[in-house]
């Protein structure tokens, strides 16, 4: 779910009814072919779901994505499937991983492997993943940033990377409560119940990866989008005296779009 929030309009009153549940309402917003999808938020905002996107074949900015990974990647909340479909045929171990199970259904469909879980239950493989991706706004699953990241850094193998999609510098860290709305073609509209979610732009990152236990070596951009490579923070080691070694600076090779800690874009 990208994070492209803007301020909520006008929408039509929720019909009566529904009783279905929060997977199925989820279900139902995978679904191209039936009208518009938001998430809308306690603070006024609105995150349109780009769920065409969703159903396509790979964007250039998860190209950029995909160019990341060097090994058994993990696709937490994959939705239909085209990221864990990209890692695969760029030859890399590739699971999704999602609570809806028609996204783990349409994910297979494709020809992938999707598992349905949820990333807080017993994995496979925990501690050997090379990396865990939270892609389309994903960060915000749970409404805890730092609780999702430190499992996430639970499944890692020590040199692993979690890389996440942020909101552009400016919004900062925001959590609260959301709903999921659709707006079906005859003007229909259908809202979820509220549940816990977050949002994470590309600054505040650092200050909750380090209460996860991770660093971000490099925050970069994909077109309008803006992403975040975390790694596993590595304890300073002891010199001989019994104080920290000074660290050890390294420089990251440059890549298209890479974006200094801290700097804003």
């Amino acid at each position: 779910m990208t994070p492209g929030a803007r301020t909520a309009g006008q929408l039509p009153a929720p019909a009566a009814g529904g009783g279905g549940t929060r997977e199925d309402d989820f279900a139902a917003a995978l679904d191209r072919r039936a009208g518009r999808h938001w998430l809308l938020h306690s603070d006024g905002r609105r995150s349109p779901l780009p769920v065409r996107r969703w159903h396509g074949p790979p964007e250039p900015a998860s190209g950029a994505v995909v160019a990341r990974c060097a090994g058994p990647t993990l696709d937490v909340g994959c939705g239909p499937g085209r990221l864990t479909l990209a890692l695969t045929r760029a030859g890399h171990t590739a699971v999704g991983v999602d609570v809806c199970a028609q996204a783990v259904r349409l994910t297979r469909r494709r020809g992938a492997v999707a598992l349905h879980k949820d990333v807080f239950a017993p994995l496979p493989g925990e501690g050997r993943w090379a990396h865990v991706l939270l892609m389309d706004g994903n960060i915000g699953i749970g409404g805890d940033p730092i609780a999702l990241l430190s499992r996430c850094r639970e499944l890692l193998r020590p040199d692993g990377t979690v890389i996440v999609e942020l909101e552009p510098p400016g919004s900062g860290l925001w959590r609260g409560r959301s709903r999921l709305a659709s707006l079906s073609a005859d003007g229909e509209l259908r809202r979820s119940g509220p549940f816990r979610w977050a949002r994470l732009d590309a600054v505040a990152v650092h200050e909750v990866a380090a209460a996860s236990g991770l660093v971000v070596p490099e925050v970069f951009r994909a077109g309008r989008r803006w992403f975040g490579a975390l790694a596993v923070a590595v304890p300073p080691a002891v010199g001989v005296s019994g104080w920290p070694d000074p660290p050890c600076r390294t420089s990251l090779p440059a890549s298209p779009g890479a974006v200094a800690p801290g700097e804003r874009g």
